[in-house]
């Protein structure tokens, strides 16, 4: 199971390394595009996720119907981008996952595109307020099994094993029921909403960061701290999933504890970032809030940067 882990605590490596330099070279370690070293990214042989897939919500806790139409919406923007949809557009930022497919020479590998699928509501807390990694696998496969990705969403009064500890989220996969005598793996993710339990941690740049500098926080896009860092935490996932679905698919480092497409650039969201700083982003003239991507309904989200393996660098929409 690969994890979302909150980028602070490598922000935090590598503000203590900045703080013996000028403030120059802490923007080079932050990974900026202009001045990134190469990593070693590398493929691992195995599948990545193909063809049309739907993407299951299951929500469980207590969340506004406001609140579940930040994802629905998100999830929506993935593939839906039109001549009069203000850009950059949340599909251009999931389009660059292609150069993932592109670089294996395999008719097999078709790419991928996701849609919106069924939604579950569970609100009376079936497995309780304190769920272990176990637990979570199990809401998750109460969701479709074939061609989907299952994601666990979990209210703020949920505590989740390893929340805020070590992570804001996860992805894995799971064996699913057999269908006509097969068994077929599907892969699932699980975020948690931070915004009472750990907001700086999984929540920034819309909260202030528990380490280093102490900048005032950005203004949320959607005016909810907790649902827009949920969104920022889900688009890291699903470009790991997608990439990683299995474990042996993209990913640098160990295999228990890989960076993935989105992991691997940690707090950049646009040019010029750097530890403490999210980068040069849009603002809402209107509203005053951060973002950089325009998605279905007039939304306005903040992705994180992905890695893109043709360069070796982090890449941001602005």
């Amino acid at each position: 199971m690969a994890s979302f882990v909150f980028p602070h605590l490598f922000l935090q490596l590598l503000l203590v390394i900045s703080l013996l330099h000028f403030s120059s070279a802490a923007r080079r370690l932050a990974g900026s595009d202009e001045t990134q070293q190469p990593m070693l990214f590398q493929y691992h042989k195995g599948p990545l996720l193909t063809g049309k897939i739907s993407v299951n919500l299951i929500w469980y806790g207590k969340f506004k119907p406001s609140q579940r139409a930040i994802v629905s919406d998100f999830i929506t923007s993935l593939s839906t981008s039109t001549p009069k949809m203000a850009q950059p557009s949340v599909a251009e930022w999931w389009k660059s996952t292609e150069k993932y497919y592109h670089l294996i020479n395999s008719k097999k590998n078709s790419g991928l595109v996701l849609s919106l699928g069924t939604q579950i509501v569970d609100e009376k807390y079936t497995l309780g307020k304190s769920l272990s990694n176990k637990q979570i696998a199990e809401l998750a496969s109460k969701g479709g099994q074939r061609n989907a990705i299952n994601v666990v969403l979990t209210s703020a009064d949920v505590t989740v094993e390893g929340f805020c500890q070590s992570k804001c989220g996860t992805h894995g996969s799971s064996k699913g029921a057999a269908i006509n005598g097969k068994s077929y793996s599907f892969a699932y993710i699980w975020v948690g909403n931070s915004e009472t339990q750990c907001p700086g941690q999984c929540a920034w740049p819309y909260h202030q960061p528990i380490y280093g500098p102490q900048s005032p926080p950005l203004v949320a896009p959607n005016n909810d701290v907790g649902l827009d860092g949920m969104v920022i935490n889900l688009a890291s996932l699903l470009a790991g999933t997608a990439t990683n679905p299995f474990g042996n698919g993209y990913f640098q480092g160990p295999k228990d504890a890989p960076l993935e497409a989105a992991s691997a650039c940690p707090g950049v969201y646009g040019k010029g970032a750097y530890p403490g700083y999210a980068g040069d982003l849009l603002v809402d003239r209107t509203t005053g809030a951060s973002y950089n991507a325009n998605g279905a309904n007039g939304r306005k989200f903040l992705l994180p940067a992905l890695f893109d393996p043709s360069t070796q660098t982090c890449s941001t929409l602005v």
